[in-house]
C-alpha cells in the first residue's frame, strides 16, 4: 500500500488553515443592515439601498483609549445596560485603575469590587419604559462584531415620528432612546466618533479580556509549528530516502 509522504499532507493543511483564517476575517460584517429611500421614478414606492459597516479603530492595547471608554459606558449606558459577565475587579486590573477610580465606578450601582457589572435601572421598569429590556452587553461585541456597533451608535437620526424623536439606520424604529444626542451635539461630529470608538473599544474588551493574549500565544502556537516543520521534513526524509 502506497503511503503519501507527509510533506504533501502538511504544507496544504498549514495553507487551507491560514485561508480560513483569512476568508473569515474578510467576511466579517461589510453589511449593518438596510434603510429605504423614496423612488423619484415611481411615487409611493421605496429603494432599498445596503447600510455598509464603519470600520471601528479597534486597539485592545490602547489602555488610556479603553479607560475612556470604560468612564463614557459607566457614566452613560450603564443605567440601562449591563456587563455580568465583567468584574470590576478584572476590570481594575486591566486597565490599571486605582481604588478611588473603582470606587466612582461602583457609587453608581451599589455593587462589590467582585461582582460583575449590572444596570442601574431594573429590567422591568426599563421594559414598561421602552416595551423590551435593554440587553447584557457582555458579549455584544462577539455576537454582532465592533464595527457593528460602531456603526449602530453612529447611525442615528432625528425623526419626528417616533416617541422619542430618533431613529436609526441599522436597526429601524428601535427602542433604544439616542442617549448619546447631547454628547454628539456638544463634541461635534469628528470629536464625538472618537468617543464613540472609545466606548466600542472597551465593549470589544468586555467580550474577552483576556483576547490580546489568547493572540499572543496563538502566534507562538503557529510559530512552534512552523518549526516543527523542519525536524518532521527531515525526518520524514531520512525515513523514506532508501524508499522508490
Amino acid at each position: 500500500m502506497k503511503i503519501t509522504n507527509v510533506k504533501y499532507l502538511f504544507l496544504p493543511t498549514l495553507t487551507l488553515c491560514g485561508a480560513f483564517l483569512i476568508a473569515g476575517s474578510a467576511a466579517h460584517a461589510e453589511n449593518c443592515g438596510t434603510f429605504t429611500t423614496p423612488d423619484p421614478a415611481h411615487p409611493g414606492r421605496l429603494i432599498h439601498h445596503d447600510y455598509a459597516c464603519q470600520a471601528a479603530p479597534i486597539d485592545i492595547t490602547n489602555q488610556a483609549s479603553l479607560k475612556r471608554g470604560a468612564e463614557l459606558f459607566m457614566t452613560t449606558c450603564v443605567s440601562c445596560h449591563s456587563l455580568k459577565y465583567l468584574r470590576y475587579e478584572r476590570m481594575a486590573t486591566d486597565l490599571a485603575l486605582s481604588p478611588e477610580q473603582i470606587k466612582t465606578y461602583m457609587a453608581l450601582t451599589n455593587s462589590k469590587i467582585y461582582d460583575g457589572i449590572d444596570a442601574k435601572t431594573d429590567a422591568e421598569m426599563q421594559k414598561k419604559a421602552f416595551g423590551v429590556a435593554p440587553p447584557d452587553l457582555s458579549l455584544e461585541a462577539r455576537s454582532h462584531g465592533p464595527d457593528w456597533i460602531y456603526t449602530y451608535l453612529l447611525s442615528f437620526y432625528p425623526d419626528n415620528k417616533r416617541p422619542l424623536g430618533f431613529n436609526n439606520k441599522v436597526i429601524k424604529d428601535v427602542a433604544m432612546p439616542n442617549v448619546l444626542a447631547g454628547l454628539h451635539q456638544q463634541l461635534g461630529d469628528k470629536a464625538f466618533a472618537a468617543q464613540v470608538a472609545d466606548l466600542v473599544n472597551f465593549l470589544n474588551y468586555a467580550s474577552e479580556p483576556k483576547q490580546h493574549v489568547r493572540k499572543i500565544y496563538g502566534l507562538f502556537v503557529i510559530g512552534f509549528l512552523l518549526l516543527f516543520l523542519i525536524p518532521v521534513y527531515l525526518l520524514n526524509k531520512e525515513y523514506w530516502k532508501d524508499v522508490k
